[in-house]
C-alpha cells in the first residue's frame, strides 16, 4: 500500500453526526469505533466515537473522533479541507451538500486565477474549499 495523506478531524462529541453527514455527501462506507470499546462507560463518554473512517469511492478519506474524555476541543481556522479537481458536476455537488447549512464565505465563482472557487464553513464548523478546474485538453 501506498503511503497516503488524509485529514483527521476532531470534534466536541457529535462525530457521529458529522460522519454520517460525509457519507452521505460523499458516499462510501464508514467505519466506526466507540471508547466503550476501549472500557470506557457510557456514562463517562463510552458512547463517543474513539475513531471514524470514511472512504469514498472516489479515493478521499476522511477521519475523525470525538475529543477524549476529559479534553477541550479548541476550534480555530487552522485547518480547511480541499475538494478540487475538473468534474464540475460532482464538485458542484459536494459544494452544494457542504455549504447546506454552513456558512459561505467565498461564493463558488469563477476567479481571477480561471477556476471555479469557493470556501465555507459546514454546519459542523469544518472548513472547506472547493476548486473546478478548467478541463484538460
Amino acid at each position: 500500500m501506498a503511503s497516503k495523506l488524509n485529514p483527521y478531524v476532531l470534534f466536541a462529541g457529535n462525530a457521529r453526526e458529522a460522519m454520517e453527514y460525509y457519507e452521505k455527501v460523499f458516499g462510501g462506507e464508514l467505519e466506526v469505533h466507540l471508547f466503550s470499546e476501549m472500557g470506557t462507560p457510557a456514562d463517562q463518554g463510552g458512547d463517543k466515537l474513539m475513531h471514524a473512517s470514511l472512504e469514498s469511492p472516489t479515493g478521499f478519506t476522511l477521519m475523525a473522533s470525538d475529543l477524549p474524555p476529559g479534553m477541550e476541543l479548541t476550534t480555530g481556522n487552522q485547518i480547511s479541507i480541499s475538494l478540487s479537481g475538473h468534474d464540475d458536476a460532482e464538485l458542484r455537488g459536494y459544494w452544494e451538500k457542504l455549504s447546506d447549512g454552513g456558512t459561505v464565505t467565498t461564493a463558488l465563482e469563477k476567479q481571477m486565477w480561471g477556476d471555479v472557487f469557493g470556501t465555507c464553513t459546514d454546519r459542523f464548523g469544518v472548513n472547506w474549499m472547493v476548486n473546478i478546474g478548467q478541463p484538460e485538453s
